[in-house]
């Protein structure tokens, strides 16, 4: 395969993704949708149709594959590793005040939207389902550890372990990964017609999450980019995905799991990381600009390392 057509190649996995930010970037600056549509359309994705998605690409999976907990594991250990080297150089690097939001803003990604949609189109149903098992494992990560990282540097938190507690056990997407395993364990079928609603219902997920992605973006925002909003955007997208990725082909993976692994590291900041720091009165300019700049770095880093990997044979 000669370097144009392994190019080729990987443009069709992640332009079809980013070209749906692109659209909703367009929307939004034509007028068609506005802040109440993504707000609704928001809360719809992530409260039904994206658990519908991921408990449906769960009981049709193979756990023999999908259920890999060497990956869980590594996957684990790897956001470990990469929230503490965020609190490491934010320790030397970054203003008391910010600290917490350039930690989260530089370890946690956007796995549930970007991060699937580009493993359903990378590796179709595998991706989808060892994904949904990834993402079960880094929702109770991330909002921990982010809980940890705020409320460490923002004046007046505390770490509301009862209410992190709460908010993890009544996540939809945790709910649907935990249903769905007795389903795929014991082989239980569902009705035809019930599995066909579903997978309409659930084919909404990826293209309307993408465009709220792209809606809630703002140039205006971006151009008030602060040195570290720039910094913690190098962090997330560059230099994290980059260590955990050789750190990951180090031990052992390759192929399907190693180009996993690299989609999910390398996922830009996720939205939910601006609600946070919202929530506690921190400084929302700078989480705002952290996701509007890795969403938009991310169409350049991830498409140039899938081509890099797969240019070495590694996946």
């Amino acid at each position: 395969m000669n370097l144009l057509e392994l190019f080729s190649r990987t443009l069709d996995v992640t332009l079809p993704v980013f070209a749906m930010v692109f659209v909703g970037i367009g929307l939004k600056r034509l007028q068609w949708i506005d802040s109440g549509f993504v707000s609704t359309a928001s809360a719809l994705v992530f409260k039904a149709t994206l658990p519908t998605l991921i408990f449906l690409s769960l009981i049709k999976a193979d756990l023999s594959v999908a259920l890999d907990l060497p990956l869980l594991l590594f996957f684990a250990a790897a956001t470990l590793g990469q929230f503490f080297i965020s609190w490491v150089w934010a320790s030397y690097r970054v203003p008391k005040a910010d600290r917490g939001i350039y930690v989260q803003g530089a370890f946690r990604g956007n796995c549930g939207i970007v991060g699937l949609a580009l493993a359903a189109g990378m590796y179709g149903n595998f991706g989808l389902s060892a994904g949904s098992l990834l993402l079960g494992v880094v929702i109770v990560m991330y909002n921990a550890l982010s809980v940890v990282a705020l409320a460490a540097y923002q004046p007046g938190q505390s770490t509301e372990w009862r209410s992190l507690l709460k908010h993890i056990i009544t996540n939809p997407l945790i709910i649907s990964v935990v249903a769905a395993l007795p389903f795929t364990a014991f082989s239980i079928p569902l009705p035809s017609w019930l599995i066909t609603s579903g997978d309409y219902f659930a084919s909404l997920t990826l293209p309307l999450a993408l465009i709220c992605v792209g809606a809630t973006l703002s140039v205006a925002t971006m151009r008030s980019g602060s040195q570290t909003a720039l910094s913690a955007s190098s962090m997330k997208m560059i230099v994290l995905p980059l260590l955990a990725t050789l750190a990951a082909w180090a031990v052992g993976f390759s192929g399907e799991q190693l180009g996993l692994l690299f989609l999910f590291f390398a996922s830009p900041t996720a939205a939910a990381s601006f609600v946070m720091v919202k929530a506690i009165n921190g400084n929302v300019a700078l989480a705002a600009n952290i996701i509007a700049i890795t969403t938009l770095m991310a169409s350049v880093t991830v498409t140039t390392g899938i081509f890099v990997l797969r240019l070495v044979g590694w996946i």
